[in-house]
């Protein structure tokens, strides 16, 4: 039996803010930005290389929901992606070597936290 993590919902406030931050700073494609109706509006963005994506909107959650927090997004280089995004204008904690595996953080602009990790190279 699979089960997959396909799809995370985050809290927004701002729908324009989230897609601008998401795609033009952190990098994420915009799979699709839909309004079917009904006032409801779906934005569906995927990390580059990501089995998983998250979605925003309208009318999909309450924006004073509590906000996610440490989501990982596994990566080869952590300095490359930390200089990407600093770069962009998202800030980056310092990374934190934790014996070999090192983590930096970001947050979105509504307080929904990533974790940054890069893994030790396997021979």
């Amino acid at each position: 039996m699979d089960m997959r993590l396909e799809l995370v919902p985050l809290p927004t406030a701002d729908v324009d803010r989230s897609l601008e931050f998401y795609v033009d700073r952190v990098g994420f494609r915009l799979d699709h930005d839909v309004q079917p109706g009904n006032g409801l509006r779906v934005v569906q963005l995927t990390p580059p290389g990501s089995a998983c994506s998250i979605v925003i909107g309208v009318g999909m959650s309450d924006p004073g929901a509590p906000r996610v927090q440490n989501l990982h997004l596994v990566v080869d280089d952590l300095a490359e992606v930390r200089d990407h995004l600093s770069n962009h204008h998202v800030t980056v904690s310092e990374v934190n070597d934790m014996g070999g595996v090192k983590y930096a953080y970001f947050s979105d602009p509504d307080g929904n936290s990533w974790a940054l990790q890069e893994l030790p190279q396997r021979s």
